[in-house]
């Protein structure tokens, strides 16, 4: 099919890739000139693993475009997907939706033949059907112009393979022919036997919000017990482990830590408990207020744990920070707790070095007063406290000989309890992790 894409950020320029790569003829609109130069030219202006080279081989073929005219999308194409950004309102919990807005004021005018305009971005419950009335009321197409939402459940790192081989397909919809087109469209995947759910357009909304808020409950259900752990002695991950046996709740996201970030489910969960105040169901979402302060008091843990770990005031000392990003095999800083951390021991007189594979570049921008090192083993040098946020790989794979003679004082905090504690304490370090013995 000939398709389009509005908005090129994370979401976008993955979907649109990806749908090229299905053999779609692909016309994607950006209008951030920059970030739409640099996608024609086949780069990838942020971390996620295969993209860059699912990109630059879809726009060398030439079945992946960019614009950054309306017009030009109205015309192209009959499918029509809006990818773009919905972040939390500056002094409220509210989800901004005015980039959702703006696509569809912007492209609905264009629209004078049969058409579907397919949502794909998190939206509050009822914005479907406010955008469903605008887009019939401003195309030329009138009713032809058909509104349908899809919501996206990409996991940053695992985008690519989330978008080519979803576990689900979700869309909300008012109108058999717009089910009909969908199916057509998602047929590969369909057939490669990925689900699909076809509902209404408030159903389709909170799928993804309370997919969001279930998964934030869960990690902030471990973290809390881990606080539990600590106060009688015992050990979070062998409580994991046992309560993850049970097929009734998983182990999956039961690790504890320093708690969730990112650019999705604190803004999600906060604007879902908004939205729930709007519709007069505050109480029943009650329970996420809680999810979401104790997923902030984690953070606020390990500062207090490295001030204690480091004697008890901050001023003047030297801190490693292993991780920047709010997740590996990402250099999204967006709400990254690592990064939080970093920067509040910084405000408190620490003098800290911060390390990231890939998101050295993305926190400096974030937070350009810290200091950021060249190597884990550089961040490092001269520490009094090693902190490790952020839980990649490489980080996993260092050992007490990798530090012998770098650090001033031999001490760990493992703020992702995936680090061989039991290996660093044999080596005569000092090391502390959330709810671990």
């Amino acid at each position: 099919m000939r398709i389009t894409v509005i908005g090129c950020g994370y979401l976008g320029a993955t979907h649109a890739a990806a749908m090229a790569e299905f053999g779609h003829e692909v016309l994607a609109m950006e209008i951030d000139r920059a970030k739409r130069e640099a996608l024609a030219q086949g780069r990838v202006p942020m971390h996620e693993p295969n993209l860059a080279d699912l990109l630059a081989r879809n726009v060398e073929s030439g079945q992946l475009r960019f614009t950054d005219s309306y017009a030009e999308v109205a015309a192209f194409g009959d499918l029509h997907f809006v990818c773009v950004g919905t972040p939390q309102q500056p002094e409220s919990l509210a989800a901004d939706v005015s980039q959702i807005e703006a696509a569809i004021t912007g492209l609905a005018p264009h629209l004078a033949r049969p058409a579907l305009v397919v949502g794909k971005s998190t939206v509050p419950v009822g914005t479907a059907e406010r955008m469903a009335g605008r887009l019939t009321a401003l195309a030329p197409a009138g009713g032809e112009a058909m509104l349908a939402w899809n919501p996206e459940f990409l996991r940053e790192g695992y985008a690519v393979q989330d978008t080519l081989h979803p576990d689900r397909i979700v869309v909300g919809i008012q109108d058999s022919r717009a089910e009909k087109l969908l199916r057509d469209f998602y047929q590969p995947m369909i057939d490669q036997g990925s689900p699909i759910v076809v509902t209404d357009y408030a159903t389709a909304e909170l799928v993804k919000v309370a997919a969001n808020a279930f998964l934030a409950t869960k990690i902030s259900f471990i973290n809390a017990m881990a606080e539990v752990c600590e106060a009688t002695g015992a050990d979070v991950v062998d409580l994991a482990d046992s309560i993850g046996y049970d097929e009734r709740i998983g182990r999956q996201f039961l690790n504890a830590g320093i708690g969730f970030g990112g650019g999705c489910l604190p803004k999600d969960i906060r604007a879902f408990v908004h939205r729930a105040g709007e519709l007069g169901v505050e109480d029943a979402m009650t329970f996420l207020r809680h999810i979401d302060d104790i997923n902030r008091r984690q953070r606020e843990r390990v500062v207090h744990i490295a001030k204690a770990m480091v004697g008890g005031d901050l001023a003047g000392a030297r801190i490693g920070v292993w991780g920047a990003a709010f997740k590996p095999d990402s250099d999204d800083v967006r709400d990254s707790p690592a990064l939080w951390i970093s920067g509040q021991l910084h405000l408190k007189g620490a003098d800290v070095r911060v390390y990231d594979p890939q998101a050295n570049a993305t926190a400096g921008h974030a937070f350009p007063t810290l200091t950021y090192a060249d190597s884990a083993v550089e961040a490092c040098r001269g520490a009094d406290l090693v902190l490790h946020l952020t839980e990649w790989p490489e980080f996993r794979e260092l050992t007490p000989t990798d530090l012998e003679g770098v650090v001033r004082r031999q001490q760990l905090f493992d703020g992702r309890n995936v680090l061989d504690v039991d290996a660093w304490r044999s080596a005569g370090w000092t090391v502390r992790a959330l709810g671990r013995r």
